[in-house]
Order: structure tokens, then C-alpha cells, then sequence
């Protein structure tokens, strides 16, 4: 059979404790949920600021089906964009503080159209290390050479700027926060060394929006770059908790973008109802920044108890806490004695990490209650002992 290789592949993943089983969740994604019929405390999604099933961003979802419908049926070079698409993007440009923002199906997407658009064969891009799959992917389709830095190493990058080939085209690309180990790109020194060698500067802050900078305007207004950084990637389907990808930066560049990203020209814009929820996410952010006050509490009381009890936390400073474990079958032992005490918190393993990097990823949420955490702390307590990690 030709594809009998696809089979033994799976096999071998199982065998080395890298398959990643997929659960069914039975109820809104919340600080609570029912995961293969089972209700367990979710530290597992991204929802970041409990918005998921937030009752103004379901109100939202209505209205725009009530006056939209439902898709936009088409792309929208070719179709047209409807009132509520270009609104969505005045919030949030407005919202970052930016001149435009473009709006694309995933932030996933965005960064599989930027990246293309702006380089090419000939040109050089200076990826960190341990930047996200999809500016990987980006910069691939993009054929432009990629010359990986150290992570976080400005010094390792200006060197490599330095002694790189002259008269092409150079791109910066960051992640802002970094999703598996939960740290943040010194992006301030990144665009001095940047702007030091005439390198245009790419964030991509997934990770950032709602969860850094004032009421969760992202890593630029964190380190108050306004106008420096050349081009935000960023996403609505983690604190925003809807789905969708946006492009910040000066008109220029989102004028070139709506003319030459292969995802905005050959692929339909988001759905109406997601464009209705994330409007009314960006308007509870502009109103009051409490939410994020509320994660950063929640995060640093559940990092801080953690620690006590003798686990290892890594490097992050943010909502992300990786439980470092190592061993692939250690963490998935572990995800799976969580989930028996009621917890949900999946093992994040090779290739999403690197091998001997295995870990449980804790993600908080604005959501979670004290009690809550409480009970999360007695549990991860109770399962560190039980396997023997503290």
C-alpha cells in the first residue's frame, strides 16, 4: 500500500510518547470545562482574559449575523469588504496606536502573508531561534535566506547584521512573548540593533495582545515603540478569544499587504460573527484594563505557589508557566494524573518543544477564581509527589 508509511509513523509516535491525543470538549471554553465529559479546571487555552464566553462578545456575534449574515462568500479584492470588516480595523488601529491594521483569517495566516510580501529570493531574514511555527513557515514560502540568532542574544543578532552581505534587503522577525517557555523579547534593544543596520523590524505578538502593555495593547506599547517597530503581527484568538489575525504598521505597508499577501488575495476574509466578537472585545479593552490586572495577579499567585513547592518554572515572567519535566513519557504522565484530579493542563512535547524539553504548559487565565487556583496548587502538589518530581 503506498501509504503504509503514514501508519507506522503514528505507531512510532505512540511508542515514544509523542502522540498527542485530541480531547472533546463539551461545553464553553471557561475557567472550568467538560473535557471528555468530565468538568476540570482549564488551564490549557489561551484564553487569557475569560472572553471566550464573555455574554458582550456573544452579543456582538448576533448582531453582526443579524445584519451580515453569516460569511463574506468570497475574497474581498473581489467581492468587496463590508462596513463591519473596515470598523473592526479602525478599532484597532486605534487601539495600537498604529496608522492601519489589515485583518486576516488567523494570526497564523498573517504571518504566511507578511513575511512573502515584504522578502524574497536575495534577501536576508534574522529569525530568533525559537520563534513560532508560523513565521518558520512564513519565511520559507518567503525563499529568503534565513539566519537564525541566538534566543534573545541582540549581540548574537547585531553580529550576525554586522557581517552579513551587503545591498539586499534585511528583516528582523521576534516572537514578543514566547509561547512555550513564556518569556519576552528584549524588543527595545532589538530595534536599536535593528535600526542600527537599516533592518526592517517584524513583532509577532500572539502572545502579547491583552497581555502586555496598558488595558493589553501588546509588547510595543509595553516598551513604547509607537511608530518604531515596522510591522505587529498579532492575534484574536487568544485574549480576544475569537479567532482571527491582524497586521499592524504605517499605511504603506498595509496598502502593499492588501495588494500582495497571498492569504488577503486568494482567501476569504473572517466571518462576520468573529469580526461582531472581536469589535466588542476591543471595546471592553478600551474601557477598562481590570481584566489584565486580574491575569497578571492570577499568574504571578500561581507561579509564586509553584515555585514553593519545588517546581521548575523556567524562564518565563508571564502568564505562560512551563512545568519543566524533560522526559516525554514523565510529562504525559503527568497530564494524565492532572486530568484524573480534575485538572486539564496537556504535556507539550518534541517537535512542538525540543527533545529532553518536555513540560506541562499552565495557562492562566483572568477567569480563574483564588479558590480556584488554590485547588489547581493542591493538585499539581499532590501529582509532583505522587511522580516523584518534587
Amino acid at each position: 500500500m503506498a501509504l503504509g508509511w503514514v501508519a507506522k509513523q503514528v505507531r512510532d509516535l505512540k511508542d515514544q510518547h509523542l502522540y498527542n491525543n485530541i480531547v472533546t470538549v463539551d461545553s464553553p471554553i471557561g475557567s472550568e470545562m467538560v473535557v471528555n465529559g468530565k468538568k476540570v479546571l482549564n488551564f490549557c487555552s489561551n484564553n487569557y482574559l475569560g472572553l471566550a464566553n464573555h455574554p458582550k462578545l456573544k452579543e456582538g456575534a448576533v448582531n453582526a449575523i443579524k445584519k451580515f449574515g453569516v460569511g463574506p462568500a468570497a475574497v474581498r479584492t473581489i467581492a468587496g469588504t463590508t462596513s463591519l470588516h473596515k470598523k473592526l480595523e479602525e478599532k484597532l488601529a486605534k487601539f495600537k496606536k498604529t496608522e492601519a491594521v489589515i485583518t486576516l483569517q488567523s494570526g497564523f495566516t498573517a504571518n504566511l502573508a507578511v513575511i512573502p510580501a515584504l522578502v524574497g529570493e536575495g534577501d536576508l531574514i534574522f529569525s530568533d531561534e525559537l520563534n513560532h511555527a508560523s513565521i518558520i513557515d512564513g519565511c520559507r514560502l518567503s525563499r529568503a535566506e534565513v539566519i537564525r540568532y541566538a534566543h534573545l542574544d541582540t549581540k548574537d543578532l547585531e553580529e550576525k547584521l554586522k557581517t552579513s552581505k551587503k545591498g539586499v534587503k534585511k528583516l528582523v522577525i521576534t516572537d514578543g512573548v514566547f509561547s512555550m517557555d513564556g518569556d519576552i523579547a528584549p524588543l527595545d534593544k532589538i530595534y536599536d540593533v535593528s535600526s542600527k543596520y537599516d533592518a526592517i523590524l517584524m513583532v509577532d505578538d500572539a502572545h502579547g495582545e491583552g497581555v502586555l502593555g496598558t488595558s493589553g495593547r501588546g509588547i510595543v506599547d509595553h516598551f513604547k515603540l509607537h511608530g518604531k517597530v515596522d510591522i505587529e503581527v498579532g492575534t484574536m484568538s487568544k485574549a480576544f478569544g475569537v479567532v482571527g489575525g491582524m497586521v499592524a504598521g504605517r499605511t504603506e505597508i498595509i496598502e502593499w499587504l492588501s495588494q500582495r499577501a497571498r492569504p488577503f488575495l486568494f482567501s476569504s476574509a473572517m466571518t462576520l460573527p468573529d469580526v461582531g466578537a472581536c469589535l466588542a472585545a476591543v471595546e471592553l479593552l478600551e474601557k477598562s484594563g481590570k481584566l489584565v490586572e486580574k491575569l497578571w495577579d492570577n499568574a504571578n499567585y500561581l507561579r509564586s505557589g509553584l515555585k514553593k513547592l519545588g517546581f521548575d518554572t523556567g524562564t518565563s515572567i508571564t502568564p505562560i508557566i512551563p512545568l519543566m519535566l524533560g522526559d516525554s513519557k514523565l510529562a504525559q504522565d503527568f497530564s494524565k494524573e492532572l486530568f484524573n484530579e480534575g485538572l486539564f493542563a496537556k504535556a507539550i512535547t518534541y517537535p512542538t518543544v525540543a527533545q529532553g524539553k518536555a513540560r506541562i504548559r499552565i495557562m492562566n487565565s483572568a477567569g480563574h477564581t483564588q479558590k480556584q487556583l488554590d485547588r489547581a496548587l493542591q493538585i499539581f502538589a499532590k501529582v509532583g509527589k505522587k511522580l516523584k518530581v518534587i
